[in-house]
């Protein structure tokens, strides 16, 4: 989804003979500021195996050398059939420390729900999440070589316990993370687990979208893990609430709403509709899914501003 990038008015040359940047020389002839525009870089669903590992070490290069205003990777940093040990968790961490930009984690079914299973060997989902925090959203700045400050729902609203489940601005622009898994939100296996976090995810929604409202944002963008549509319009099994809550969200903000997710390893660029009762999307909602394994790659994520609403031109990374 490609979008003009926004049209600036060129300064008068009376004073103005110096050849520099556009923005010294609107500061210089008194002209008006620019609108804000950054680009920020989104994948997951990977590295699945050795050579998707040696494609993720490139694909930390691409990003280092991109002008990034930060990184977030949607979750699955890692196969289902991988155990879920300690050591690789260690790893990942340390290869998202090598990245120079703030680097914000959401997790995926494979790091927890999934390390109930055999291939997983047999562990504790609950202990796993719990570790994932402890190495991944601890303290209020998020990873890599350069930090953001982010607000925990931990912090704010300490009755739910979901430290990431983060939020940060920039540039009018509301970011929020939610621990929203594929396949099912882990809705099956354990029901009382599912109830507890989808309480925490409909107040982090509530609050992310009440202060977007309150100081007059221009957009927000909500990321998790899961694909929560078996097609559109039709929720998987674990996200009806979800959706239901983004959608009453969503048409009660004047804004442009975004969803970055992963999960179902496609890439695509749409406006699918938010329920089954209304065949069409919000005018203001767009979704973006990012690549999966086996196809390895990051997603550029350009947010400029034109008459006055945010735009997201989204292109491939590589």
């Amino acid at each position: 989804m490609r979008n003009k990038l926004p049209i600036r008015s060129q300064p008068s040359r009376r004073g103005c003979r110096v050849a520099a940047a556009l923005a010294l020389l609107l500061a210089l002839c008194g002209g008006g500021a620019a609108s804000a525009e950054f680009v920020f870089a989104v994948f997951g669903d990977t590295p699945y195996n050795a050579d998707e590992e040696s494609r993720s070490i490139a694909i930390i290069a691409e990003l280092n050398r991109e002008p990034l205003a930060f990184v977030v990777h949607v979750g699955d940093f890692k196969a289902a059939i991988t155990p879920c040990s300690d050591e690789l968790f260690l790893q990942r961490r340390e290869w998202f420390e090598l990245i120079r930009h703030p680097l914000v984690y959401v997790p995926g079914d494979n790091e927890w729900t999934d390390c109930r299973r055999a291939f997983g060997r047999g562990r504790d989902p609950l202990e796993r999440m719990q570790k994932l925090r402890e190495l991944f959203a601890e303290g209020n700045s998020s990873l890599g070589q350069s930090k953001i400050a982010l607000a925990r729902q931990s912090q704010i609203a300490p009755g739910h316990n979901y430290p990431e489940h983060a939020r940060w601005e920039r540039d009018g622009v509301l970011f929020l993370t939610l621990n929203a898994p594929g396949p099912d939100n882990n809705s099956r296996t354990m029901p009382d687990e599912f109830s507890r976090r989808s309480a925490a995810i409909r107040d982090w929604l509530e609050q992310g979208f009440r202060q977007a409202r309150s100081r007059a944002l221009k957009a927000v963008v909500v990321i998790m893990h899961a694909n929560p549509w078996y097609e559109p319009g039709k929720p998987r099994r674990g996200f009806n609430g979800l959706i239901a809550r983004l959608a009453a969200e969503t048409r009660n903000f004047r804004g442009e709403v975004l969803l970055v997710h992963g999960d179902t390893h496609h890439y695509q660029v749409d406006r699918p509709p938010l329920d089954a009762a209304n065949g069409a999307a919000p005018a203001n909602f767009t979704r973006v899914e990012v690549f999966g394994s086996p196809f390895a790659n990051w997603v550029r994520i350009r947010v400029s501003e034109e008459d006055g609403r945010v735009q997201f031109d989204v292109t491939p990374g590589s």
